[in-house]
Order: structure tokens, then C-alpha cells, then sequence
């Protein structure tokens, strides 16, 4: 009864932690890491499996005797001293019978009747000094599933290189429970053997294992039935206390779970980073939309300028005709023009008139075009400022995830991409004039003057004031002053003279404006344009960092997730093993 509640229970835990696994799955695929959706979905598959043993150590150090002996089988399980380039990886699980199967060239399993082998199962690896390709690759893909490393070490020599190598990536990468067999003791002086105890013990803590366990054992001795010296004692009562006796399953589940959150871990450190480049990117971002923000305000102010100085100049030369206007129309000036045209040949007052007014926007014009053209291209010089600063700050972006990152390596290319298209976009539409410089603004400058004055009235204040003056006031030849008296012509001449002074001021008005409001809204509105196509070049970065903002949410809340649901498993395991 109390077996089928205990494996109830597990079966509960199994369940649960599958399901937590699988979301962790979907992160690995999400992010696109092909060698970690493979880790973990090997790790989600070998949930159910028994507790795992895995042997590591180089060739020759006596791994296959060991297991041969461990397992106290009348058979030889593993081959001793097989070919280094024959060699291959065995999974020794329980069977009804003994059997072999092939998984692939380079792996496979080995099931027998063998009582312990219901709660374990054991991973015969290659040398790590071996030569074969694949072996190491393979072999690493059982590290993580793995739930206690066996490091077999030739008593002779516990110190070669490449097993303590191998040993470094186990410790760091994944923090797995790992014991140390010094194989072969037989061979070695008791004084000498201890020596190399210590030694293997001193390494182990120095590469963090704070109190690693060190067995020493002669697979020999064991076969040959020496059990009491042979070491194996030891060892078994080690997984008897530890793993063995209606634990394992509870460990192969704790494993399993912290299995997982080291790989949850690892894919967050890598989450931390990518967090901060995409902090960088996006305050990166806010800076160059600051900067345009900053220069078009700078070019308004510009543009504000020319403006005023338009206007000041404006002002100037309509004043000047409104008093050589107000001059000619007094009394005695038309009656002097009037004569003199008779006598002598010189101007009538509408003749005058006339060319008052040509004379006017012929010196408007002249004085506007030459202040506007130059204030265009004073304006267009300072909008390609605009994007010289923009293009600097491109090429001095920051790249904080590198393109060589252990989790997100795709990410940070994918970025680099992005960033190097977008520098030689920019540089490319930096370097052509065109998209700074309006021609067809430049060339309508040339004739923004009249079109202005000819839309505020500005040109048919000639035709206003020879309407006014085409009457019998001006039309000395036709002998009207004659007839109405003089004095009754001053007193005309002179309501008159206010009409027109006044209908010349109405006209001054709208044109002045309107040079406000059109040059105002032209040069304004090209500002803008070039800050739009300025802008419009980051279409593809504003795309990534979009994508980027939601990727990160999604990770964030799934870490989250992840970790606590682990972390309440391994908190209830904990309890079973306490």
C-alpha cells in the first residue's frame, strides 16, 4: 500500500515538473537556441528515467572495471580495455534479460537483470582524453540529466589534464553531484595512495566542492571476491545512505528540477544582458529623436529670423513709397506735374502713379529674393548639420550583447545587422545633397517675392491708385479746374490723396502677411520633411526594438514563473529527503 501511495505521489511530482520543463522548452525554442531546446527536451524525456550515474574519466583509467565490479555481475557488463576508436557511450538500465540495442553509432543500451539497476542506471562514457569525434559532444549531452558524476581517476596519476577539464565544465556549467574513485589502488604503496587522496580532495576544494568525496577502490580485488579491501564497501554504502533505499526517485526528481533552474538561470543572465542593450537602444533612440526635436526647433528659430529680417527690409522700402506717395499726391505737386507733363514732356500723375508701383515690387522683389535664397541655404545647411550629428551618434552606439553570447548570439547579430544597415543607409542619404537641399523651394525663392506681393495686393496697388487717380481731380487737360474752381480742387485732391494713402497701406498689409505666413510655412514644413526622412531611416531599428520590448516582457514573466514553480517543487522534495 505504501509503495503505490510513494509512487503515486512521485508520479504527481513527474507530472508537474514535465509540465514547468515544457515551458522551459518553449523559451529555448522561442529564443531560438537550438542547443538548448536540446538539452532541456532531453531533460524533459528522461524525467521518468531511474536516477543516473554517469562515469567520466580519461582512457585506461579503469572506468568499464569499475562498473563491472560495482554492479556485481558473474557477467562483463562493460568491456574492459576496449579500442579507444571502437569505444562508444552505454546506458546500462534494468531488464527482464539481457539485451543490447543499438540507439545510434555512437550510443548504446545495455539492459539487465540486475536488482540495484531498478533504482539507478548507469552511463559508461568514453575517455575524456579520447580522440573519437562525437564522444565528447554526446557525452556532454548526458551531463545535464545526469544525477551524480562518478570521476574514475588511475590511482597511479589523479592529476591529468583533461579530466580535470572535463571536470570544470560538469562544476561550472552545471553544478552536478560528483564523487571522485581513484580505480586501481591495488597498484599503488597505502603511504602513496594516500598522498594522491589528498591530492584529488585539495584540488576538488580549490575548483569549490567544500567537502568532495573521495573513495578509493581496486575493481581487481573486488572480482577476485576481496570485497572487505577491495574499497567497493565503501562506495555502496555511500549510495545506500545517499541515494538508494526509496530515495532515488525523489533525488531524480530534485535533480531534475535544479537541472532546470540552472537552465532557467543561465537563460536570464543572458535575459539581464539583452535588458540592457535594449535600455541602451531604446535611451539611443530617445536621444536621436531629441536631437532632431532640438535641431528643428534650432532651424525654427532660424527660419524665425530670416523672417523678421524679410519683414524689417519690407517695411523699409513700403515706407519709403508711402511717403514719396503721400508727397506727390499733395495739391501743388500734382498741379506742377500736371503742367509739366503739358509743357515739357515729363509724366502725368498717372504715368507717375504707374510706375510708383512697378518700381515698388520691382525693389521689393530684388531685395526679398536675394535675403530669402541665402537664408534657404543657410537653413538647408543647418538641417544637414542636423544629420551629420545624427550619423555620429549612429557609429557611436553601444553594444553591450555581443554577438558571441553564450544564449543569445542570434539576438545580438540580428542587432548588429541592424545597426550596420541602418549606418550605411544614413551614411548613403547623408551623402546626397538632394535630400537636404530643395531645388524646387530654392528656384520658388527666386519668386516668392512677387507671387507674395501679388497674392497680399502688393501688385495691383498701381492699378488701386490709377482706379482712385482716373478721374476729373488729375485730368488738368480737359480743363475741369478750370471750371469747378480751384479751391474746390484742392479740397478733392486732398480727400482723395487719403483714400489712396489709405488703400496703399490695406495693400502693404496683406502682403507683409502674407511673406510672414508663406515663408514661415514653406521653410517649416521643409524642416520637417528632412526630420521625417531623417527618421523614416530607422523604420527597421524602431521594428527590433518593438519586437524586442515584448520578447523581454515574455521571458521576464516566464522566468518568473518558472523559477517559482521549481522552486515550490524542490521546496516539497526537500521534505521527502530530509
Amino acid at each position: 500500500m505504501s509503495e503505490y501511495i510513494v509512487s503515486k505521489e512521485v508520479e504527481s511530482y513527474n507530472l508537474k515538473l514535465e509540465d514547468t520543463v515544457d515551458s522551459l522548452l518553449q523559451i529555448t525554442k522561442k529564443i531560438g537556441h537550438e542547443e538548448l531546446s536540446i538539452t532541456v527536451g532531453d531533460v524533459k524525456d528522461r524525467i521518468r528515467d531511474p536516477y543516473m550515474f554517469v562515469i567520466v574519466g580519461e582512457v585506461k583509467a579503469g572506468k568499464s572495471s569499475f562498473i563491472n565490479a560495482l554492479l556485481d555481475s558473474k557477467e562483463e557488463i562493460c568491456k574492459v580495455a576496449p579500442s579507444p576508436m571502437t569505444d562508444t557511450i552505454q546506458q546500462i538500465v534494468y531488464g527482464e534479460k539481457h539485451q543490447i540495442t543499438e540507439i545510434n553509432p555512437y550510443l548504446k543500451r545495455i539492459e539487465e537483470p540486475i536488482e540495484i539497476l531498478k533504482e539507478i542506471a548507469i552511463v559508461d562514457t568514453p575517455g575524456t582524453n579520447t580522440i573519437i569525434d562525437h564522444h565528447q559532444e554526446i557525452t556532454e549531452k548526458f551531463i545535464p540529466s545526469s544525477d551524480l558524476i562518478v570521476f574514475v581517476f588511475e590511482a597511479k596519476n589523479p592529476y591529468r589534464q583533461s579530466s580535470w577539464e572535463f571536470f570544470n565544465f560538469i562544476n561550472e556549467e552545471w553544478h552536478k553531484k560528483i564523487i571522485f574513485v581513484l580505480q586501481q589502488k591495488d597498484l599503488m604503496e597505502p603511504d602513496d595512495l594516500i598522498v594522491n587522496i589528498n591530492g584529488v580532495k585539495e584540488q576538488a576544494i580549490k575548483k569549490g566542492i567544500s567537502n568532495p568525496n573521495v573513495f578509493a577502490v581496486s575493481a581487481k580485488q573486488e572480482l577476485e571476491d576481496k570485497k572487505e579491501i577491495s574499497g567497493f564497501k565503501d562506495v555502496r554504502g555511500y549510495i545506500l545512505n545517499n541515494i538508494t533505499g526509496g530515495k532515488a526517485p525523489y533525488l531524480k526528481l530534485n535533480n531534475n528540477a535544479s537541472t532546470a533552474l540552472n537552465i532557467n538561470e543561465k537563460i536570464y543572465s543572458g535575459v539581464i544582458v539583452r535588458k540592457k542593450q535594449y535600455e541602451a537602444d531604446v535611451m539611443f533612440r530617445e536621444d536621436i529623436k531629441k536631437t532632431l526635436n532640438e535641431q528643428e526647433v534650432r532651424t525654427v528659430r532660424q527660419i524665425d529670423t530670416l523672417v523678421e529680417s524679410l519683414l524689417t527690409t519690407y517695411d523699409k522700402i513700403t515706407t519709403e513709397k508711402e511717403m514719396e506717395i503721400k508727397e506727390g499726391l499733395g495739391f501743388f505737386s500734382l498741379i506742377k506735374r500736371s503742367f509739366s507733363s503739358m509743357v515739357g514732356g515729363n509724366q502725368n500723375a498717372k504715368q507717375w502713379l504707374d510706375g510708383l508701383s512697378k518700381d515698388l515690387e520691382s525693389n521689393l522683389n530684388n531685395a526679398l529674393r536675394e535675403k530669402l535664397n541665402n537664408g534657404v541655404i543657410d537653413i538647408a545647411e543647418s538641417i544637414q548639420d542636423m544629420g551629420k550629428i545624427v550619423d555620429a551618434k549612429i557609429k557611436n552606439s553601444q553594444t553591450i550583447l555581443r554577438d558571441d553570447h553564450e544564449i543569445f548570439a542570434d539576438i545580438a547579430e540580428r542587432r548588429a545587422n541592424v545597426l550596420r544597415d541602418l549606418q550605411k543607409t544614413f551614411s548613403g542619404f547623408l551623402s546626397k545633397s538632394e535630400n537636404f537641399y530643395d531645388e524646387r523651394l530654392l528656384s520658388e525663392s527666386n519668386n516668392l517675392a512677387p507671387n507674395m506681393a501679388a497674392g497680399g495686393g502688393i501688385a495691383i496697388v498701381g492699378v488701386i491708385l490709377a482706379a482712385v487717380t482716373n478721374g476729373m481731380v488729375f485730368d488738368i487737360t480737359g480743363g475741369i479746374l478750370t471750371t469747378i474752381g480751384l479751391t474746390f480742387a484742392g479740397v478733392t485732391i486732398g480727400l482723395k490723396r487719403n483714400k489712396i494713402v489709405g488703400g496703399f497701406k490695406e495693400a502693404i498689409a496683406k502682403g507683409r502677411k502674407k511673406i510672414e505666413r508663406d515663408v514661415l510655412e514653406k521653410l517649416t514644413g521643409y524642416t520637417s520633411k528632412i526630420k521625417a526622412r531623417i527618421d523614416d531611416n530607422f523604420f527597421n531599428f524602431d521594428k527590433l526594438l518593438k519586437e524586442e520590448d515584448q520578447t523581454i516582457q515574455y521571458l521576464d514573466n516566464e522566468y518568473a514563473r518558472i523559477d517559482k514553480e521549481l522552486k515550490e517543487v524542490k521546496t516539497t522534495l526537500e521534505k521527502h529527503l530530509s
